[in-house]
């Protein structure tokens, strides 16, 4: 069963209480923390990008750089730059933007989401978050000589590639496939697994695909997420460590010695990620640094001034 794991406070009343389950384990691999269904098999979602990521790398993704290879493991905001990259790399495999089976849709940043509304343009698929993942996708199966059009297809090659690599690098493989919000097929996991594979991505050898990931999206968080993501942030206050969140409430990370967390907020709430994640990381031994802090406790607001905060529960992760 979940338990309670962050509280929104307003004025002094605890107003909203958010429920879910974590793991973390040591750097052998042993759990270390379990609060609530740590075994149940959950939907990743895109913190499974980054296992995924390590597939397409083996099926003959040639990224041209760090950021291409962060884009394909990301979940971009939409933002202008994150366009052009993902644009890039279609043009370099000689690929167009309407061969992606992605939906179409605005950019996620408000900012640049605004900038297309107000240019009278429609949603693209190039806009969607999973965009990045699905051209380099595409970019493997050229290489491959595979087929374009069925891609998304669980039978396809490539996403017979992803289902392996996953159930390799976590250690689990008793899945029943999903579909995933971007069309693609979404392979359920144990936070217990989940965690084991970011550790494996975080330790892995200099010269393999596995790190070749983990360097990417340490090396390019904003990339791998946008202007004020959750990701972003945190990465930024916290030096060499590997997170990727995921929708409805995922999250899953490794610290350089190969620590490693995984949770998931019951009621999908986004709101109660981040404090818990930062909190977690301050339990781990993160030095709780001023950016890490305010992390752990975003504002509630009233009237426009904070009248509250959003914050792990106290005591809850001892």
């Amino acid at each position: 069963m979940s338990v309670e794991l962050v509280e929104v406070d307003r004025s002094g009343f605890r107003e909203c209480v958010h429920r879910g389950s974590v793991v973390v384990l040591d750097p052998d691999g042993e759990v270390i923390l379990a609060l609530g269904e740590v075994h149940t098999p959950i939907y990743p979602r895109s913190s499974n990008k980054l296992m995924q990521a390590v597939a397409l790398l083996r099926s003959g993704f040639a990224p041209s750089d760090n950021r291409e290879l962060a884009i394909a493991a990301g979940s971009h905001e939409g933002e202008p730059e994150h366009v052009a990259v993902v644009h890039r790399l279609l043009t370099r495999s000689g690929l167009a933007e309407h061969q992606l089976r992605c939906p179409p849709e605005l950019p996620s940043n408000e900012t640049a989401r605004a900038r297309v509304l107000a240019s009278g343009a429609l949603p693209r698929r190039i806009f969607m978050n999973c965009s990045g993942k699905h051209a380099a996708m595409l970019s493997a199966c050229v290489a491959r000589d595979w087929p374009l059009e069925s891609y998304l297809e669980p039978t396809h090659p490539i996403q017979l590639a992803v289902m392996d690599t996953i159930a390799e690098l976590a250690g689990e493989t008793d899945y029943e496939l999903g579909i995933d919000s971007c069309g693609l097929p979404i392979v359920p996991l144990s936070l217990s697994a989940l965690a084991r594979g970011f550790a494996t991505l975080a330790t892995a050898a200099a010269d393999s695909e596995e790190r070749a990931v983990a360097d990417a999206v340490r090396e390019q968080p904003w990339l791998v997420s946008g202007t004020g993501h959750h990701d972003f942030l945190l990465m930024s206050a916290v030096p060499g460590l590997l997170c990727k969140v995921g929708a409805d409430g995922v999250h899953a990370g490794a610290l350089p010695d190969g620590t490693s967390f995984a949770l998931k907020i019951d009621d999908g709430g986004e709101r109660a990620r981040l404090p818990l994640t930062a909190a977690l990381l301050h339990r781990l031994g993160v030095a709780w640094t001023e950016d890490l802090a305010e992390l752990a406790s975003p504002p509630v607001l009233g009237g426009g001034v904070r009248v509250g905060t959003i914050r792990a529960i106290p005591g809850v992760l001892r």
